[in-house]
């Protein structure tokens, strides 16, 4: 019997450093420091916990597409934001500000802020920290 008790607390231990390790902090993957704005199409909406992804395609500079991948918070979290499956469709234009990935050529970052012009759709990471416009 003490064995399987020691046997689970071992188990316990490896999957709890496993759930660790997967977890990261927003400061070690994103320049929080640096804000960029984008406008693109919606490719992909992945609603998960404990963060959810937007993929957008972009143009960049030279008019070439590129697929941005956009990290949001959890999908508990955004439905109580009116967040859901049904709340962004593929190609729909989004702009949109982020903390870019340290690595430019990723494309990747943390959204700030998610807007859709054509209703008035809006998101903001932060809505109390940001001053009304």
């Amino acid at each position: 019997m003490q064995s399987r008790a020691v046997l689970r607390a071992v188990a316990g231990i490896g999957l709890s450093a496993c759930t660790a390790s997967a977890h990261h902090s927003l400061d070690r993957t994103y320049d929080l420091k640096k804000e960029v704005r984008l406008e693109g199409k919606v490719l992909q909406l992945l609603l998960r916990n404990p963060h959810s992804f937007l993929q957008l395609e972009v143009p960049d500079e030279t008019g070439t597409m590129q697929r941005w991948a956009l990290e949001w918070p959890g999908a508990g979290s955004l439905a109580k934001a009116g967040i859901n499956l049904d709340t962004l469709k593929n190609g729909d234009v989004l702009v949109v500000t982020l903390h870019p990935g340290f690595n430019p050529a990723d494309h990747r970052g943390v959204l700030s802020t998610l807007r859709r012009e054509s209703d008035g759709l809006a998101w903001d990471a932060h809505p109390k920290k940001r001053p009304k416009s």
